[in-house]
């Protein structure tokens, strides 16, 4: 009885005296924010957002990021608050590039993503071109025309269908700019593909607001802005592979 009972404690203390993975381990996971795949890194994608800060981006026309813009649970989030305001651009400038993203939009909201923005006017949709972001479902630019739906390029192209998800849910981007040639794609699904400078294209920039702008989609280089359009919007899982 006291030999079992001896092996008992000594088993005991041998147990207690193993790591406890439990508590060993570091749990804590990059966030999905954050997170570039090895694959991804060896394929030329750098990602622009930590999920942690925002460091890498700044306010259009200003030197720091406007204090609505925030991060949240590993996103860059704006809350439609009364905070400094204003768009947000990347440190950076690009010219030809692949660029991933997911974006979620609140609930009859409005954003959108703008690709080689430069800063001699007053707003960021002077110069750069937009990718649409909205809840097609109850905001009115939806009803102003399929041009303005999700995926689109905004006022210009109508994605050739929606395939955008409901506010509150993450949609993913992936946008490519090469040379005159752009794609958008959303959930999947090539939804726009385009030619920048074509004569086809300036007919078509100058029948609308855009033909007042003289160098709107005309620069071969800029910054990647997200726009303050007043509603609440979050945005994760960005990375750009600049391209040749």
């Amino acid at each position: 009885m006291r030999t079992a009972l001896m092996l008992f404690l000594a088993v005991g203390l041998l147990a207690a005296c193993q790591p406890n993975d439990a508590a060993t381990t570091d749990t804590a996971e990059p966030t999905e924010a954050a997170m570039t795949t090895d694959q991804e890194a060896a394929e030329g994608w750098v990602s622009l957002f930590n999920g942690e800060t925002a460091d890498g981006w700044r306010g259009y026309q200003q030197d720091t990021v406007p204090t609505s813009w925030k991060v949240d649970d590993g996103a860059l989030y704006f809350d439609g608050g009364e905070g400094g305001r204003g768009d947000i651009i990347t440190a950076e400038q690009y010219t030809n590039f692949e660029l991933k993203l997911e974006w979620k939009i609140s609930e009859c909201g409005n954003s959108g993503i703008f690709f080689r923005v430069t800063e001699e006017y007053g707003a960021t949709y002077f110069t750069g071109p937009e990718m649409q972001v909205l809840d097609n479902t109850c905001h009115p630019d939806a009803e102003n025309g399929p041009d303005r739906t999700a995926g689109a390029n905004y006022g210009l192209h109508a994605p050739s269908e929606d395939v955008s998800k409901p506010a509150g849910e993450w949609n993913e981007v992936h946008l490519i700019v090469n040379g005159a040639n752009v794609e958008h794609w959303l959930n999947g699904t090539k939804v726009v593909e385009y030619e920048l400078w074509t004569d086809e294209w300036k007919a078509m920039v100058a029948e609308t607001k855009f033909g007042a702008w003289e160098q709107y989609g005309l620069n071969e280089a800029g910054h990647i802005a997200l726009q303050d359009h007043d509603d609440p919007v979050w945005y994760r899982n960005i990375r750009i592979k600049p391209l040749a």
